[in-house]
């Protein structure tokens, strides 16, 4: 067994450094692109093993990565994730899925992100009050299976983002659409492949808070298309994808993700990997809460940019 983990360990390591290399060579800066907060991740899972779930089922929100997953639900899901984050952020994320008997699945989502206790001033740099915004996202999704190792899956999502004033708010608001397919052809391997934020937007009316200058206009979201897998060997199980983000002109970004896990004893995991420019580890634990149902407790921490850290916490419980 010790053999197995320092093979796994130098293994994360040489592909932590090539994905890094790769990272910084087609970095680009898409993260100033709006609707960033849904290019963050959700679950302390899927983040401590670099958010690269393509073609892997996370218990606490498959949808989000793949809507193709959702048709793989086998009872009732529910989870939520808290993100702690530093600067007066906040991040949260909460979900609820289902089977379809015989083959579909349907779930519902929320995703909110925001900042708190940003200092407003007047012109004359008096303070006037705290103000916050928000962003926010929720999700329909539903996912069929054409085959026992195939199926397609769709997201729709409602978003909305508020921008705070001294005297008022201003509000954007969109939909946009996320299609996906996943691939199990054998138990211990997956493909996917997702293509997200399709006529994702914040359709903006400025003309009430800027009576002279003001104007609607349309904020495009960038489009990802994701490529991924899942290999499982023994107690290790490896996830990764590569993304191809894009403004419908020009590509922006090809971002990599990867990561592993170890599987301790069937209920105990042990995690880590790099993905949207963040290296991230974490655990988590599997229990029996409701009906002999399977249920997950999961943590990552997470090393932001410029060095400021990030704990998730995720609760996924099974009905």
């Amino acid at each position: 067994r010790s053999e197995m983990m320092n093979t796994w360990y130098k293994t994360v390591v040489l592909f932590s450094g090539i994905l890094g290399i790769l990272n910084f060579s087609f970095a680009s800066d898409y993260a100033s692109y709006a609707g960033g907060f849904l290019r963050m991740g959700t679950t302390a899972r899927s983040i401590a093993m670099g958010s690269g779930f393509t073609a892997e089922l996370d218990q606490g929100f498959s949808a989000f990565h793949n809507p193709a997953g959702i048709s793989f639900t086998e009872n009732r899901n529910a989870s939520v994730t808290n993100h702690s984050l530093q600067l007066d952020r906040m991040f949260i994320a909460s979900s609820f899925a289902t089977y379809l008997p015989p083959t579909a699945g349907l779930g519902i989502a929320w995703i909110r992100a925001g900042v708190n206790q940003i200092d407003g001033r007047t012109e004359s740099g008096q303070h006037t009050s705290y103000l916050s915004t928000s962003e926010d996202a929720y999700y329909i999704s539903f996912g069929q299976r054409i085959k026992p190792w195939f199926s397609v899956g769709i997201n729709i999502k409602l978003l909305r983002l508020q921008l705070p004033m001294n005297e008022s708010n201003l509000l954007g608001q969109g939909m946009g659409f996320d299609i996906g397919l996943l691939l199990r052809p054998i138990p211990n391997i997956s493909f996917g492949l997702v293509i997200q934020d399709l006529n994702s937007s914040y359709l903006w009316q400025t003309s009430e808070i800027f009576p002279k200058t003001g104007r609607t206009y349309r904020e495009n979201f960038p489009v990802i298309y994701r490529f991924g897998g899942t290999y499982h060997y023994k107690e290790i199980y490896f996830v990764g994808d590569v993304g191809v983000v894009t403004d419908y002109e020009d590509i922006l970004g090809v971002p990599v993700r990867i990561g592993g896990e170890y599987i301790y004893n069937e209920n105990y995991f042990l995690r880590a990997g790099f993905g949207n420019s963040r290296i991230s580890a974490g655990a988590g634990m599997k229990y029996v809460l409701f009906n002999q149902k399977e249920s997950f407790i999961d943590y990552a921490f997470v090393m932001e940019t410029a060095l400021n850290l990030a704990h998730v916490f995720t609760v996924s419980i099974q009905f």
